[in-house]
Order: C-alpha cells, then structure tokens, then sequence
C-alpha cells in the first residue's frame, strides 16, 4: 500500500489541500458496472482499505423511501419497477452528501452517475471544487452470472427491487443509458476495466492494483 498512499499524497497537493499523515486525502473513485456486478461489495472494501467514505446512491434512495412522504412513496414506486431515479433528485440528494464533512478526504461513489448527464453533471461539480475525479474502474460480469447473483441476494435480503423481472428492465436500462458513461470516461483516460468473475478478494486486489499502477504513473 506504500505507492498507493503515495499516489493520494499526490493528489492532495493537487488540490492545495492540507494532507494527513496517513495519506488518506482526496481519493476521488467511481465505481461503474451492471446491477449485481459487485460494486457496492467492491466500494464498501475499498472503504476500509483507503479511508474513505463509501457513497452509494442507492442507499440514499432507499432511506429516503423508507420516509412516508410523497417523495418517500415516489421514489419507492420507481425502486419497485426497476426503473431510475430523476437526475435532478438524484444530483440533489448527492450534493447534501458530498457536503458531509467525511467526504473530505475524498469518496468512493457507488451507482452515480448512471447516464451520461450525470457524469457531465459530476464533472463540473468536481470542476467548481478544482479536483477532479482520480479513477473510475468499470467492473465487468456477465450477465447471467449477474441474474444467479440478484436471485440469491433477493432471495436472503426480501428486496422487492431484486425480482428477476425487475432487475432484467434495470439490466435494459444500463446498457441503454449507463454504457454511454464508460464511453465518456474512457474519452477522458481515467477509466480502467476489470473483471469481476473472481472471488471477492482477487476483484479487490485487482481494484486496489489499478489505483497502485496509478500511482506509479505519477511518480514516473
């Protein structure tokens, strides 16, 4: 983990921002892939290994429909159907986050952005706070191992969001809208895909290699 904390150091004089001792400042990740690809298994870890606040917008929607609100209701209906939440719900709910104090060390954010508005969205938040997003890793898994791994979650969990029809639309819908997202990032040289067919550790490490290669091209 030396040339990785390495790497964060870095970023954090980047950014003119005082750095800790322990080199975790300003890790700025996103996380892409298909629903049940890993990612948020993936970002809880990088969490505990980076020092990081692991964002999932996900979890953002369902507390938010656990409320008995209209908003609450609303965003429960659409869970429900598979379908995405609207942008602007979505951007508002992710800007209160970010203004959280534990983002200052940076974030791993898990389900955001998921079309390409959004990803031009992000980009010029990152842009107003002179700190750009550091990584972006794009997890790759087949589609039927997706479906063996959203049936065994749904059927352990009891989420209504995880029926094999549900998330067969959620699938339609990422590769309609989300695809797009890996485009624009790999246009601007900071993605990197990896497969997510391994065990969760080797899914990691690979992860965790990627930030360290990183690094590496930095200091070179």
């Amino acid at each position: 983990m030396q040339i990785l904390s390495a790497f964060v150091r870095h970023i954090g004089t980047m950014c003119g921002l005082p750095i800790l001792e322990d080199g975790n400042r300003l890790m700025r990740i996103v996380l892409l892939g298909a629903p049940g690809s890993g990612k948020g298994t993936q970002a809880a870890l990088l969490e505990k290994e980076l020092g990081v606040p692991h964002i999932s917008t996900g979890v953002l929607f369902r507390g938010i429909a656990e409320n008995a609100t209209p908003m609450g209701m609303e965003v429960q209906s659409l869970l429900d159907r598979g379908e995405l939440i609207p942008d602007e719900l979505t951007l508002e709910l992710l800007e209160k986050r970010l203004a959280q104090k534990d983002t200052g060390n940076g974030f791993i954010l898990d389900g955001y952005p998921r079309n390409l508005a959004q990803a031009q969205s992000l980009e010029q938040l990152m842009e107003k706070l002179n700190c750009p997003i550091d990584e972006v890793i794009q997890i790759d898994v087949d589609a039927e191992r997706v479906f063996a791994r959203i049936a065994k979650r749904a059927t352990e969990s009891g989420r209504s969001d995880d029926s094999e029809e549900v998330v067969r639309n959620r699938m339609r819908i990422y590769q309609q809208q989300t695809t797009p997202v890996v485009d624009f990032y790999g246009q601007s040289g900071v993605l990197t895909r990896v497969l997510g067919t391994g065990s969760v550790q080797e899914v990691l490490q690979l992860i965790l290699s990627v930030l360290a290669m990183g690094a590496e091209d930095i200091s070179a």
